[in-house]
């Protein structure tokens, strides 16, 4: 039945879905917010004591953080009732006092040739069930105990087989009465054009039906027995029934099972597939015969936050991950993303099954890498980056990349992850200073040998340096400081979020735990601040979030008093935000300087640093300069030995410490 545009919304409008949740769940009054619709209780889809099961009234959706259920009004009552979803409209439309449109005789039309197609599909699915176990079908057979599936197996995946000849299938078909216009609709055979009679499209294959979300047999996916056939695997044609771009196979049982708890794994192929699930991976779906699309990435996305794609360990399955990556990267919303689980070289996950294992699959499955890792794995793999241009090569792949990320704050992250392993490869490698013994000596200094191999020495560390300021780390320690005062008085306040959202995504958090801190905050769905601290600690781990609240330096902040009102906390806000961005400005400042000085290319350049240092000089001193003039580089400019020194002091500063240069 096709429904009038505008009247989904409008029923949705009409529905309070606290309402429609509150007669199935009991509300955990101490999480919930009833004022402002956000409301938490145990949840109804699985068993559990926690109150992990979030309705957000306002916006008219509910999720489980435990098995993570999703969906609105209609599609809770379509789970809790056992019903369609016409059904179900049909209830919240009685209840919310709106009548249900006359049906459109087009639309029951469609609906009525899908039904015809679907009925045409499963006999074309027992017929294929029938043949595997005739003699025609022996080698089928012998074929699926070579590859361990046991009979129970078949039976449950509904595995057969197409015997060779032409006309097979549609003889049985016609047979039965079947009009051979809908055997042609629904891609069973196809026409002939030499003008004989239709031929079927499968033959000499095993048979793998392939079921939409609603357990209809839509298409076929059939093996070839045949090794010179010019396709191993050959799937259904498109038709009213199945599009394979937005469509998975084992996508019904896969989605109940990682409803209870089970990881969403994504296989290369059938037998993969099947693989998974009898080894106990129940959740295991694969797309069909082609890279994963953008409507499969989004199906995927509503049975879990984290689908594992576990890709065949070779070249071309390391290739379809980083077509995954592209196709996934735009899309990619907060708490949305993929993992990776790579097989070894040469093994798929039916290969590691039967040698190692269902251990050896999980391990890689609950190992498996962010897709911030894949994509620096991909630009850097084989590569060495020996030279300038080379490493901006690098940063210009990666920006290009990481600007295809739609969500601000998803690009902010991904840009700090990408930062930090940059840093990881560029930075000086050190180890500890070995005097005598117990290491090789190299061009004059002693090298000892470490985790990351050998790499040069790290002298002895000079008293003086021991208590000076900046060995002290006291700029990155107040700027640490600050942001943690920030993002405290944040989950204290967090309705304060967002009008701070711009500054706090701007933010250069020194650690992990402030980066992942920063992202619940930004994150957080309520704005009661006991509710807020039992959010963060359970994403964070309550260990990790009281250690950062513990940190003496909290205590005398008056905007983190439990009785400081909110004009207080905002005000605080802005200045500690404003500070830090002052000091942003200052370091990039500091970086342009640098930069200039390590180009030195004209007089001009030269001109202006020394005038710089003059004035500094003049500033510092407040004397009378002395005019003995002094040459400074290789253009020829003169300075005077106040300006001299002055600029001596001024390139200390920023880090050359030798400025006879």
């Amino acid at each position: 039945m096709s429904l009038p545009p505008g009247f989904l919304d409008e029923l949705r409008t009409r529905t309070s879905l606290s309402q429609v949740v509150g007669r199935k769940v009991m509300w955990d009054q101490r999480k919930s917010n009833q004022g402002k619709g956000d409301m938490w209780a145990p949840c109804p889809f699985h068993h559990e004591k926690s109150a992990s099961f979030h309705v957000d009234d306002r916006k008219g959706y509910y999720y489980c953080f435990g098995c993570h259920a999703k969906g609105d009004a209609i599609s809770f009552i379509k789970d809790t009732e056992n019903v369609g979803f016409m059904e179900a409209v049909e209830i919240l439309a009685r209840e919310a006092g709106m009548p249900i449109p006359e049906r459109d005789p087009r639309a029951q039309e469609k609906a009525d040739k899908h039904t015809e197609l679907a009925k045409v599909m499963e006999q074309a699915v027992q017929f294929y069930r029938l043949q595997l176990k005739t003699g025609a079908g022996a080698p089928a057979r012998d074929y699926l105990d070579k590859r361990g599936l046991k009979e129970s197996t078949q039976e449950r995946f509904e595995i057969g087989f197409a015997p060779d000849g032409w006309q097979n299938l549609w003889d049985h078909l016609t047979g039965k009465g079947v009009a051979p216009d809908l055997i042609i609709e629904a891609g069973l055979a196809k026409p002939s054009a030499k003008g004989g009679k239709p031929y079927d499209t499968f033959r000499n294959r095993i048979m793998f039906p392939i079921r939409d979300i609603r357990k209809r047999c839509i298409a076929f996916g059939g093996r070839a027995m045949d090794p010179a056939d010019n396709a191993k695997y050959l799937n259904s044609p498109e038709t009213p029934l199945f599009d394979k771009s937005r469509t998975l196979y084992n996508h019904a049982p896969a989605r109940e099972a990682a409803g209870k708890g089970a990881p969403l794994i994504v296989a290369e192929g059938y037998m993969d597939v099947i693989a998974l699930s009898e080894a106990g991976f129940e959740g295991s779906v694969a797309p069909l015969g082609t890279a994963v699309t953008e409507h499969q990435l989004q199906m995927l996305w509503r049975v879990s936050d984290e689908p594992v794609i576990a890709l065949d360990g070779d070249t071309a399955g390391l290739r379809a991950a980083h077509r995954v990556v592209d196709i996934a990267l735009p899309l990619l919303e907060a708490g949305k993303s993929l993992r990776f689980a790579l097989m070894p070289e040469g093994k798929d996950p039916d290969d590691m099954i039967r040698a190692e294992g269902a251990g050896a699959v999980r391990k890689l499955v609950e190992e498996a890498i962010p897709m911030v890792n894949l994509l620096w794995s991909r630009e850097t793999e084989g590569r060495v980056y020996d030279s300038p241009e080379r490493k901006a090569a690098l940063d210009k792949a990666l920006r290009e990349k990481i600007k295809l990320i739609r969500d601000p704050s998803i690009r902010s992250h991904y840009g700090e992850a990408i930062k930090e392993m940059r840093y990881d490869l560029f930075r000086p490698k050190r180890e500890a200073w070995a005097p005598s013994g117990g290491g090789q000596r190299q061009g004059g200094f002693q090298k000892t040998r470490g985790k990351g191999g050998w790499q040069p020495p790290q002298p002895p560390v000079l008293t003086e340096t021991k208590n000076s300021y900046l060995a002290a780390g006291n700029d990155a320690s107040q700027e640490r400081m600050r942001i943690t005062v920030i993002l405290a008085m944040l989950l204290r306040h967090p309705s304060l979020a967002r009008d701070f959202d711009y500054a706090l995504e701007r933010m250069d958090c020194h650690t992990p735990e402030l980066s992942a801190l920063r992202h619940v905050v930004l994150s957080l769905r309520s704005t009661a601040y006991d509710a807020a601290y039992e959010e963060a600690a359970e994403r964070l781990g309550y260990e990790t979030l009281e250690n950062l609240l513990a940190t003496p330096h909290l205590r005398i902040v008056p905007a983190l008093k439990e009785a400081a009102d909110e004009d207080l906390v905002r005000m605080t806000l802005a200045e500690e935000l404003a500070k830090l961005e002052a000091h942003r400005g200052l370091k990039a400042e500091i970086a342009e300087a640098e930069e200039d000085l390590a180009h030195l290319a004209d007089e001009a350049v030269t001109w202006r640093l020394s005038q710089a240092a003059a004035a500094v000089g003049r500033a510092q001193s407040g004397t009378q300069e002395d005019n003995t003039e002094y040459d400074l580089g290789k253009n020829g400019a003169r300075i005077s030995k106040s300006e001299r020194e002055a600029f001596a002091a001024l390139m200390a500063q920023i880090g050359h410490t030798d400025s006879s240069d």
